[in-house]
């Protein structure tokens, strides 16, 4: 490789070429990798930029005597990599480790008897890699400390991980789960405020779990913005670490029994004319829901410090200790979003912090402490908030296993976050806002995606010593007992699209996959949870290996699960460390699938860039659902014969797909509850933003009456029965 850009670009994890989604080699241009490079702060305009950049990079890989981390298994000897200037004539090197424990480790080494790892020559200094060994450690995150007997010395994180995962007890010993997937807002119920919330989620818990169910899936619960409720997609979250605050039941905060005045605002006839309103809507109205909720929730609040606060209670303890856990980063959350709502409120140019003035851009700035200071109730608010939907989601979690569910809750982690919201403002130097994530052009998407969202820079990454993402595993997995990673790919690698360029024009920048996937068993087996790693697409086989290796689960969806003639797997044939899936939300439902619908609303959404390839999808959908019905009666399932019409969509239909995943070999099958009634319209339509209204649409049904219902409770009685390795039919 003798372009220096393309060098260049190879240090940073640029990838120059990659194979699209029908395998085919596709050559990234010099001026993709270019722009990459800008976004990562690195000039490289031309050939002597490029070598300059090189230059530098090496010095900063030279100069710095110990890495910012090293990722060990369990067990084995640790080896950490010292970058020793030869004219210093350094002979020793002592080390320190303070375990997570506290307890203390040292030893010495002698230069001349350590492994010696490579040599360079930067700026007429030569220097020498070598490898210090550690004893092995337990698991855990230790800091080791490194000194020359020249004075020179350095601190490492040293994170040692376990093998693999975690795996559920149950299926340790055998048995197959089955769950129900929902899209928590769009849940209906006679005494919700026109959306999902916590209550609903202990509700469905309650209604499931005595009849098998052993885990209950959920879109991802990420913070947004309250003050832009319109702001809606679960996928475009201000905020990883914690969660969407609309959530909260109001009613249900123990605050609310207290506090007189809410009750009674509540109670008006105004009021609860306004909520069976929001309740009879067909899409959720989140504006409207969002200003009934603040409105409440605020008189609440002022009521905890009157009450709770300022007399120093236990439930005043409770919080003070939630704020002390969650520490810097809540308070930074919070932060965020009180200067969110106080800047919107000043007129429509202010969308986030990049439009804010330049002093509160800086979440370090003396600005913003003074903000802190003077405005301690707004920011302790939001922290508030925080903790009430916390303490909720905690005991929709505890009801899922006091219901017998074996697993409970799964939830589900964004690829990444909004670039106007309290993340990527808490860590700007993680965040490049000079590209954005997407996807290459692929069966779905045939231009390609662009989501919007700012990537992380993998160097900023390990210097940060992975406590960014240590963060957000950690308190996603207090909440839940499974947890998918939407995109589990971006582990190893991201599809990074430079702004101003099409999306098709981007090119994949790599990750440290080897210690991202460590770091997440250990946190796996310290929280009990399971990881499940949504690998749909193009799957790198270092991916794919590495799921293998860590025992991720698997993603498994039916419509995908074919074999090259067409055909589809039987049921035998599913990977058993998997969960299977009929549909998801960014497919059809089951009925759209079997109709064509999505079909004709892609054509309708100018998604497909040409008639042919619109036709194509049609003729293929024809194919698709004749290789269906066959394996429907080749498992036993359905009755038909070849040359016979298609049957129309119907639930006993839907009651044999879903008996079809749930015999499996899969360890987990999951379902839709919009494939319980039989709904048409989807969730989300992957290339549209105010195209469709994604991310509103609710059931059509209250979970009373489908759960009542004799067609949904048939289609459950046969996913359980087929769990057990029974055909329902027979």
């Amino acid at each position: 490789m003798d372009n220096p850009i393309r060098q260049l670009a190879q240090l940073h994890g640029i990838a120059d070429s990659y194979l699209d989604f029908r395998g085919r080699p596709k050559e990234v241009s010099v001026a993709s990798q270019t722009a990459i490079l800008s976004a990562l702060g690195i000039e490289a305009a031309d050939d002597a930029a490029a070598e300059d950049a090189i230059h530098q990079y090496q010095t900063r890989r030279w100069t710095g005597f110990v890495p910012p981390a090293v990722v060990a298994a369990e067990g084995q000897p640790i080896a950490v990599s010292i970058a020793v200037p030869v004219d210093l004539a350094a002979k020793r090197v002592d080390w320190n480790v303070q375990l997570e424990s506290g307890e203390p480790r040292s030893g010495t080494a002698q230069l001349s008897k350590l492994q010696k790892l490579e040599e360079a020559q930067i700026d007429n200094r030569s220097y020498r890699r070598l490898a210090v060994s550690l004893p092995a450690l337990p698991m855990g995150y230790h800091t080791a400390s490194f000194a020359l007997d020249t004075g020179l010395q350095g601190t490492v994180r040293v994170v040692v991980t376990p093998e693999q995962c975690f795996e559920a007890p149950a299926i340790a010993q055998g048995k197959r789960l089955w769950g129900i997937a929902v899209q928590l807002y769009s849940l209906r119920a006679d005494d919700n405020w026109g959306i999902g919330d916590f209550r609903d989620l202990r509700q469905l818990v309650g209604l499931a779990g005595p009849l098998g169910c052993g885990i209950i899936g959920l879109n991802p619960l990420h913070a947004l913005m309250p003050a832009n409720p319109a702001h809606i997609s679960p996928y475009s979250p201000s905020n990883r670490q914690f969660l969407n605050v609309l959530y909260i039941a109001v009613e249900e905060v123990p605050d609310f029994a207290e506090c007189e005045l809410a009750r009674k605002r509540v109670a008006e006839p105004q009021f609860q004319a306004l909520l069976k309103e929001l309740r009879a809507t067909r899409n959720v109205d989140y504006v409207r829901v969002a200003a009934a909720k603040f409105e409440i929730l605020s008189l609440l609040y002022a009521s905890f410090r009157e009450r709770h606060l300022a007399r120093n209670t236990p439930r005043a303890a409770a919080f003070r200790q939630f704020q002390e856990i969650q520490g810097d980063a809540l308070r930074l959350h919070a932060t965020y979003d009180a200067l969110d709502g106080h800047f919107r409120l000043q007129g429509p140019q202010y969308w986030g912090w990049p439009s804010w003035p330049e002093e509160y851009r800086d979440p370090t700035s003396s600005t913003v402490q003074r903000f802190t200071r003077e405005r301690v109730e707004d920011v302790e608010y939001f922290e508030y908030l925080q903790w009430l939907a916390a303490e909720q989601l905690a005991n929709a979690q505890s009801a899922a296993r006091e219901a017998g569910m074996a697993v409970g809750l799964y939830g589900d982690v964004a690829v990444g976050a909004n670039p106007a919201g309290s993340e990527t403002w808490s860590n700007r130097h993680l965040y490049l806002q000079g590209a954005s994530v997407g996807a290459p052009p692929d069966a779905l998407a045939l231009k390609g995606q662009d989501w919007g969202i700012p990537p992380q820079d993998p160097n900023e990454l390990r210097t940060q010593q992975y406590q960014p993402f240590v963060g957000l595993v950690r308190n996603m997995m207090r909440y839940v007992a499974a947890l998918r990673f939407d995109h589990v790919m971006t582990l190893y690698r991201l599809w990074w699209v430079p702004r101003g360029m099409l999306s098709k024009d981007g090119t994949y920048v790599h990750y440290p996959l080897a210690d991202l996937m460590a770091i997440l068993a250990l946190e796996s087996q310290r929280n009990h949870c399971i990881v499940i790693g949504e690998d749909l697409g193009t799957v790198p086989e270092a991916m794919t290996e590495a799921m293998e290796h860590y025992r991720l689960y698997h993603y498994k969806v039916l419509i995908f699960e074919q074999h090259p003639d067409g055909s589809f797997k039987r049921p035998d044939e599913y990977v058993q460390h998997s969960m299977a899936v009929v549909t998801t939300h960014d497919l059809p439902t089951l009925r759209g699938w079997w109709d064509g619908s999505d079909v004709t609303l892609r054509a309708q959404l100018d998604l497909y860039p040409t008639d042919e390839l619109r036709q194509q999808a049609h003729d293929a959908r024809i194919r698709d659902r004749v290789n269906l019905l066959r394996a429907l009666v080749a498992a036993g399932l359905w009755h038909w014969n070849e040359g016979d019409p298609l049957p129309p969509y119907s639930a006993a239909l839907s009651r044999a797909v879903h008996a079809f995943i749930g015999l499996s070999s899969a360890n987990i099958a999951l379902l839709q509850i919009e494939d319980l009634i039989g709904m048409t319209d989807p969730v989300n339509v992957p290339g549209t933003d105010t195209e469709h209204a994604n991310w509103q649409r609710k059931v059509s049904a209250s979970l009373a009456d489908i759960f009542s219902s004799h067609e949904a409770k048939d289609i459950l009685s046969a996913m359980d029965t087929a769990r057990q390795g029974i055909n329902p039919n027979a």
